[in-house]
């Protein structure tokens, strides 16, 4: 039993197909406020903060991708989801990935966005510069180079409230939560299982994402059977903020909606 009890937040159909939402390192549930007006008429929605996120306690670390699939696991099981498909970015997205693995028959569908399955040696050596920065600056040291790759130039210029939002929930993260979640990412290793997955899964790159590149993505999903891509332009790693309405569009058939 995982007694770690994360800050989650259910909406939408109270009796509705589940659809958990997992959220990217220094992100929270809001970073997901484009879709829930969409989602909300179609499945019972879980949101939660990773653990050293939002309003999660921060378990003493190191953590493993092992622990953030056990810590998913326990959301669904308290919001009493014994299925649901489950949409990541980034960080979330890799969790996805490794609760399909783990357990195929409790997960309907995945949409993955903005992630990696593997961790090259520059990969694992840009963790060991983040955790150094932290220990230098704190969390606050990260803030310029995380809402750079986030979010292209101009969406920034012109959205500066989604900005200030971004920012507000970024310092949330605690260094311990912000360090674990970097040794977990820095041991990740799924690439080569995914020709075992067996959920059905969306793969969604930004075409601007300098950390999850289109190439990466595709290569994904064609390790991947039953897999489909989508590619959204003028996006940078947090897609669906970056770039809502095209992000939608791009789920929206995978999960069977329909957007008017």
């Amino acid at each position: 039993m995982n007694d770690v009890v994360l800050n989650s937040i259910a909406s939408g159909l109270e009796n509705g197909p589940g659809l958990l939402l997992s959220n990217g390192i220094g992100t929270t549930t809001r970073a997901w406020e484009p879709q829930l007006p969409l989602l909300e008429q179609f499945f019972k929605v879980v949101r939660y903060d990773t653990r050293g996120h939002g309003d999660s306690p921060t378990p003493k670390g190191p953590y493993s991708f092992d622990i953030l699939v056990a810590d998913a696991f326990a959301v669904m099981d308290r919001h009493g989801l014994e299925t649901t498909s489950v949409m990541g970015c980034s960080l979330g997205s890799m969790t996805a990935l490794g609760m399909g693995l783990a357990q195929p028959d409790r997960i309907t569908r995945i949409v993955c966005t903005a992630a990696r399955a593997d961790g090259p040696e520059p990969f694992r050596q840009s963790w060991d510069d983040r955790i150094a920065v932290i220990a230098e600056k704190g969390i606050a040291g990260l803030w310029d180079g995380a809402i750079g790759n986030w979010l292209t130039p101009e969406f920034r210029e012109t959205n500066p409230e989604v900005v200030a939002m971004l920012k507000s929930e970024f310092h949330k993260t605690t260094a311990d939560g912000y360090g674990g979640c970097s040794i977990a990412l820095k041991g990740l290793d799924y690439l080569k299982d995914l020709p075992q997955m067996q959920v059905p899964t969306l793969f969604v790159a930004g075409s601007e994402d300098k950390g999850a590149t289109p190439p990466t993505m595709e290569a994904m999903a064609a390790a991947c059977p039953n897999s489909d891509y989508e590619l959204v332009n003028g996006a940078g790693h947090i897609i669906n903020v970056n770039q809502d309405k095209a992000f939608n569009l791009a789920i929206c058939s995978f999960l069977g909606m329909c957007v008017t």
